[in-house]
């Protein structure tokens, strides 16, 4: 059973600063490309960055400069550094980890930006 435990959500006030971690048990985690989505209220879910198993990056436009996706394949963990937060990037966080046709996600990390 493949599981992806995220941490590190909470409040936080505008400008502020979050770190978000994704904890995977799956055979072979090296091999999978990460990404880092977030579903706001009443929007559909968007993808924020990605990571692949050769640490090539990827970000969204509105993240680029301010948030940093990482990973650590020994302790089978994914990172997303976020920095000068906007009330706007208020969502659940969800982690995902994907090879061929196998997608896996994880239940969420609430953050709230908010003052």
């Amino acid at each position: 059973q493949v599981q992806l435990v995220e941490s590190g959500g909470g409040l936080v006030q505008p400008g502020g600063s979050l770190r978000l971690s994704c904890a995977a048990s799956v055979s072979f985690f090296s091999l999978y490309a990460m990404a880092w989505y977030r579903q706001a209220p009443g929007k559909q879910r968007e993808l924020v960055a990605d990571i692949g198993k050769d640490y090539s990056t990827n970000y969204a436009d509105s993240v680029k400069g301010r948030f940093a996706i990482s990973r650590d394949n020994a302790k089978k963990t994914v990172f997303l550094q976020m920095n000068s937060l906007k009330p706007e990037e208020t969502a659940v966080y969800y982690c995902n980890a994907f090879r061929g046709d196998r997608d896996y996600w994880g239940q969420g990390t609430q953050v709230t930006v908010s003052s």
